[in-house]
């Protein structure tokens, strides 16, 4: 099951089981999700879909929002910023498409920007789940509170779940390498023969930064399916007092103007295994001696 399907039938129950949660959508997703009297379909008005949300949480719901990742952070960001931050209200607000799931589409449906916009707000929590059980662990966490949540689904899934919260050191060494959500399986095959460490993560922010400092012994290298060095400040800071270097790997910063399949755009990125793998060896070869 796609980490979508998942999230339509945790919904759907969800609806059922709690009469605190409302559902808000914009067309999205509509006819996978049940006709329900808490179930808000506001038409093509994203706007419309965050202020209905906030409208919600000011009345004591929890609501969740769903919609295409550019449509549910960048469209209605004003909304997100103000109706949600500004008046301190929370609501689960869980986008699909991910960076480049919807490549076939254009850029009009492609947000690799999203983590690196909704973490320029305070007071959110940013989940990027590599599978769908963690999808599903992420969101049920997520809908007693009343805290901001952005939950960032993917097509794209890593072979098998990680258990465990924060940073999952999967293998020590160094230096270590940091896979964000859905780039761990990429990471795995890329490294699966270096003398390197692993360690992988589902939440962007806030930031794991106590355990990044008690695994990294050196440099990092940080992976993450959305716009390269989203988090390089947070490595930063979680090393500030030990000379280390940093590599950020992820969608690069510029216009990429193609259509095609959500792999051939992770390949023309650098996120496949070839691509990593290409990354690391420039980044493990030795300096050039100074003369």
């Amino acid at each position: 099951m796609s980490m979508r399907s998942r999230f339509y039938a945790l919904a759907a129950h969800a609806l059922e089981d709690d009469r605190r949660v409302a559902l808000v959508t914009a067309e999205i997703g509509v006819g996978e999700l049940p006709a329900h009297p808490r179930h808000f379909n506001v038409g093509i008005r994203e706007q419309l879909m965050i202020g209905v949300a906030a409208g919600l949480a000011l009345e004591g719901m929890r609501p969740i929002a769903h919609s295409y990742t550019p449509f549910l952070v960048e469209r209605p960001y004003e909304q997100v910023k103000l109706d949600l931050g500004h008046q301190d209200v929370g609501a689960i607000l869980v986008s699909t498409g991910a960076s480049y799931d919807a490549a076939r589409s254009g850029r009009t449906h492609q947000a690799p920007e999203d983590v690196a916009i909704l973490a320029t707000l305070p007071g959110w929590t940013i989940r990027v789940p590599g599978h769908p059980d963690e999808l599903e662990r992420l969101f049920r966490r997520a809908l007693p509170g009343d805290g901001r949540v952005y939950i960032r689904m993917s097509e794209e899934q890593n072979a098998a779940v990680v258990d465990g919260d924060g940073l999952v050191v999967l293998r020590v060494g160094s230096p270590l390498v940091v896979a964000v959500g859905p780039t761990l399986s990429e990471v795995l095959a890329a490294t699966s023969d270096l003398e390197v460490g692993v360690a992988y993560t589902a939440t962007p922010r806030p930031f794991p930064r106590e355990s990044l400092r008690a695994a990294a012994g050196g440099d990092v290298v940080l992976v993450e399916p959305y716009l390269a060095g989203t988090s390089a400040a947070d490595v930063a800071a979680a090393l500030i007092d030990r000379p280390h270097r940093l590599l950020s790997i992820g969608v690069p910063l510029g216009e990429f103007r193609h259509y095609g399949t959500p792999a051939e755009h992770r390949a023309a990125h650098g996120l496949d295994a070839r691509g990593i793998r290409s990354a690391l060896e420039a980044f493990l070869r030795p300096l050039p001696a100074r003369g």
